[in-house]
This record gives structure tokens, C-alpha cells and sequence, in this order.
């Protein structure tokens, strides 16, 4: 799957309505596994599946149940290799101004005028927010048009009054399609993307890049916010997550699929991001599961 940079998607409204809602199936939304952008901002409720994902320079594992928010032009794609004929996520896609130019003006619109303005970085709703606006999601879907927006808005509403999310793109970077040079990066996500499973150096990405090792560093850090060694250790950890819920690998084994050649580093790291053990959290997300 390779990609120098990410593709335009159109998409057009529901007939008879001011925004998109939708229900797909993920083995057949295969633009999900294209690196894209479009104008309209996007709230995707996973309601059963799992894989990996990357929204702006963020990659992190999804499974059943997960709520995220994806500002306009803010570029993404799903990971997940492999689906299940029942995997499934309801996807709502609206304008910045679905509901004219100066809606968000107004006084009862200023907190999501600015859940919207947060959106610009990526969000995902932590356990108690996105189980009830979940719902509200699915139930969405069989609605008529007055009342799918009316619930649109409330579901907005509650999203705006939470303290029950996590920025996804941190600082103030925002990987959008008015950042200068943006097919150089995107190039340099899709190589990740690629041949994370491989020993990559600085050398060999920054000859990618067309740069000197320092200028390549500097750049990547004022684009990102993070190393380039971070980014390739965060998208293989994310990958040992999927593997460590999913595969029934043993410890060693998920390590070295997921790119790392060194044990103990590989637990160092994985303890630094996550913050347990790669045993403590299989066997905790087993625990969940069962």
C-alpha cells in the first residue's frame, strides 16, 4: 500500500439531509484503508471491529466500542488488515458549516464551536462518554432527517460538555493539507507504514526525505512534535497491541513481529508508552474481555 501523499475524498450529503450517516461495513469501506482528507469533519463509532489506525501523526489501536472525532482536512486512514464479514462502524460526516457560516456564532453553539476547533487535532472519547453517545449513534440510523439532526446536535452537545477525551495530534501541530511540503511527510508515514517491521535508519529515511540526517531530524520534529525514533517505536507498539489482543503469540513472538530486534527494549519501550508490561496488559484485556 503506497501512497506519497494523502487523496482527496468527495462525499456527499444524505439526500434530503445537511450532513452524511452512515453504516459500513469495514471490509467493504475500502477508503478507510487509503490515506485521505476531506473537507468535512468526521465522527466514526466503531460499533464492532479492531485494527490500527493513523489520524494526523497518531497511531494507536482501535477495538468494539471506540468513538473518534476527525477535524477537517485532517488526514487519516484504518490500518486493519484483516476484517470479519460483521465488523461494522457508523460513520457520520458533516461541514464545519452544515448549518450556514455563522451558526457556531451564536451563544448556544460556542461549546461546540469549540469541540470542533479541538477536532482540527483528532479526539477519541474515552469508556464512559462513548458508551452513550454510541448508542445514540447507532439508534441515529433509522431515524427521519428532523430527527437525525436533532439528535446530531445533542450527541454534539454532550461531546462538547465531556472532560472524558484525549487529543490525539498533541501541541500545536495539526497535519493538515495546508502544511507546507505535506507530500514529504506522507511519504515518510507510508514507508513507516510499510516497512516498520524492518530495521529503518536515519540515513536511509532521510536520503528518502532528500535531506542531510541533522536537517531531516529538525524537520520531522517541527512537523510531528516527536522524534523520528518515537514515531517508529509508537506505530510498532500499536502493532504489538493488535497483536497481543488478537494473536495468540507468545511475548517473544510479538516482539520481534512488531519490528523490535530486542527483547528488553522492546519491554522497556512498551512499558514507557503503555505503562505495564505486554504480559500484565494481555492478560488484563483478556480479563475485559471475558
Amino acid at each position: 500500500m503506497k501512497h506519497s501523499h494523502p487523496a482527496f475524498e468527495a462525499i456527499k450529503p444524505n439526500i434530503g439531509s445537511s450532513f452524511t450517516s452512515l453504516k459500513f461495513l469495514r471490509n467493504e469501506n475500502i477508503k478507510s484503508h487509503v490515506w485521505h482528507y476531506h473537507p468535512e469533519v468526521e465522527l466514526i463509532f466503531v460499533c464492532k471491529g479492531s485494527g490500527k489506525r493513523q489520524i494526523g501523526s497518531n497511531i494507536s489501536y482501535f477495538s468494539d466500542g471506540d468513538l473518534v472525532l476527525i477535524g477537517s482536512n485532517l488526514p487519516h486512514c484504518g490500518l486493519t488488515n484483516e476484517n470479519t464479514n460483521n465488523d461494522y462502524e457508523m460513520v457520520i460526516q458533516f461541514k464545519p458549516d452544515f448549518l450556514g457560516e455563522n451558526i457556531w456564532e451564536t451563544p448556544e453553539m460556542h461549546r461546540i464551536s469549540a469541540l470542533l476547533e479541538k477536532s482540527k487535532a483528532g479526539i477519541v472519547f474515552e469508556e464512559n462518554i462513548k458508551k452513550t453517545v454510541g448508542k445514540k449513534i447507532a439508534d441515529m440510523h433509522e431515524m427521519s432527517s428532523l430527527n437525525k439532526l436533532i439528535s446530531f446536535l445533542e450527541i454534539l452537545d454532550e461531546l462538547a460538555t465531556t472532560q472524558d477525551y484525549r487529543i490525539l495530534n498533541a501541541g500545536k501541530y495539526y497535519l493538515q493539507t495546508q502544511v507546507e511540503d505535506n507530500e514529504r511527510i506522507n511519504h515518510i508515514f507510508n514507508y513507516v507504514k510499510d516497512h516498520f517491521k524492518e530495521q529503518i535508519t536515519l540515513e536511509e529515511i532521510a536520503d528518502l526525505a532528500n535531506m542531510k540526517v541533522p536537517s531531516f531530524c529538525r524537520y520531522f520534529k517541527k512537523i510531528t512534535n516527536k522524534t523520528f525514533t518515537q514515531f517508529v517505536n509508537e506505530y510498532r507498539i500499536t502493532h504489538s497491541l493488535k497483536l497481543l489482543a488478537e494473536q495468540p503469540l507468545s511475548i517473544t513472538e510479538v516482539c520481534f513481529e512488531s519490528g523490535f530486534n530486542n527483547f528488553s527494549y522492546f519491554n522497556k519501550t512498551f512499558k514507557e508508552y503503555i505503562k505495564k508490561s505486554p504480559s500484565q496488559y494481555r492478560k488484563e484485556f483478556n480479563y475485559f474481555m471475558e
